[in-house]
């Protein structure tokens, strides 16, 4: 007699923020991946799995080639691996999805599971009152600069992101908490253009369940262990449609 297959149907996490300089959250990911991941039918990744990515060239480094195994091993247990690009890895491409064994999805992505639609995003985009990240967005994001950018030795690459990442701490603190959230009325035309009425995304590091009307929109938690009480989590729906937040240790986050 064959068994039935009891694994949950999805799991979804976001902002990571992988580097090598951060071992506790690469063990935790490795943690998750091993005893949660290879139980599920699906893991959805929704950007910033990484600090920073460089472009695929990148993708020998060892701490890059550790990730890439440990993303196999899921694969080989069965479960489907999916990709949205963050802010921080959208030059992820193709020759990464096909070393990790992942697909890649367009920005936003809707997907049926347990009779739920759900709209699947990063976050970042819809932080349309971010006047001066919108730009940027708008500019990084355009097929020939990143052709450009990618045309540069690999090791100026990284120091321009470097840049970047700095000017962008010194930009944020001078920021409302407001502007780098996601805004109501972008939200709000994702919904009415996929036609659903549950949204994921990471992105703003600010885990909750938000109701408005018939909507839900969940929001995926950052991770770091050591942060004091540490962050980190997933989300998860099971074959009846059914949503769940878990916190690093797997427990059900009211």
């Amino acid at each position: 007699m064959t068994m039935p297959d009891k694994r949950v149907a999805a799991l979804f996490i976001s902002d990571l923020h992988l580097q090598a300089s951060h071992p506790h959250t690469t063990e935790a990911f490795f943690r998750f991946l091993q005893q949660q991941a290879v139980h599920a039918r699906a893991l959805y990744l929704l950007g910033d799995l990484f600090e920073y990515w460089a472009g695929d060239d990148d993708v020998d480094e060892p701490y890059h080639q550790a990730i890439v195994a440990a993303l196999r091993r899921v694969g080989a247990a069965g479960v489907k691996l999916y990709w949205i690009a963050g802010n921080r890895d959208f030059l992820v491409g193709a020759p990464f999805a096909a070393a990790a064994g992942l697909t890649l999805l367009p920005e936003i992505h809707v997907v049926e599971i347990g009779g739920l639609r759900v709209a699947l995003l990063h976050g970042d985009a819809q932080c349309t009152e971010d006047v001066n990240y919108m730009a940027f967005r708008a500019q990084v994001r355009q097929p020939a600069w990143q052709a450009q950018f990618l045309a540069m030795p690999l090791a100026q690459r990284k120091a321009i992101i470097a840049g970047m990442r700095e000017n962008s701490r010194k930009d944020q603190g001078n920021k409302s908490d407001e502007i780098m959230d996601v805004a109501p009325q972008a939200i709000a035309e994702v919904f009415a253009r996929t036609g659903t009425d549950v949204m994921i995304h990471g992105h703003t590091h600010r885990p909750a369940l938000h109701r408005v009307g018939a909507t839900r929109r969940y929001v995926l938690p950052d991770w770091e262990p050591d942060a004091t009480p540490p962050r980190g989590g997933w989300i998860a729906i099971d074959e009846t449609g059914a949503v769940s937040r878990h916190d690093l240790d797997g427990a059900i986050v009211d």
